[in-house]
């Protein structure tokens, strides 16, 4: 009888692990993500335009004529700037995405630091600081400029 009693204890927790096990979070599977967009086309219809707000946004222009201070003056120039900036900081984790990563190490490094620029653009647009706009535009350059020196080095507008 204990024989049976020890067979029935053995089984029932071997049925129980087994139900535990079957029973626990399963590793998902990556997400399916689609890079049906290149790097380059990427760039032009995203980050660049992106970019571009940013940089236009603030800036000062001399000509014969006087000084010309630019910067954003109400709500919906604001907007702009900040989700020119969010575009940005999102636009790096794109760039990191397999299928437009040229490489595990630098790539993701600049990529990344993209993304921080965005991210402190991101943060001076929604303070409204001028000049943190304009400072972060210098660092979001210097992201832009270091990637392509390495991975677009004839690009003519560096």
């Amino acid at each position: 009888m204990r024989a049976v009693h020890g067979i029935l204890v053995i089984g029932l927790a071997a049925v129980i692990a087994g139900v535990s096990c079957s029973s626990g979070p399963e590793t998902p599977s990556p997400p399916p993500f689609r890079t049906d967009i290149g790097v380059q086309r990427l760039m032009q219809l995203v980050l660049d335009p992106a970019a571009d707000q940013l940089w236009d946004s603030v800036h000062t222009t001399i000509t014969e004529q006087g000084v010309e201070e630019v910067f954003p003056r109400n709500d919906e120039e604001w907007d702009s700037v900040r989700n020119g900036a969010a575009v940005l900081v999102e636009s790096g984790n794109l760039l990191m995405m397999g299928g437009r990563a040229r490489d595990n190490d630098d790539w993701l490094k600049m990529s990344l630091q993209l993304t921080e620029a965005g991210t402190a653009a991101l943060r001076a647009a929604e303070l409204r600081d001028v000049t943190g706009v304009f400072d972060t535009g210098g660092v979001v350059y210097e992201a832009c400029r270091n990637c392509h020196q390495k991975y677009w080095p004839d690009d003519p507008n560096p």
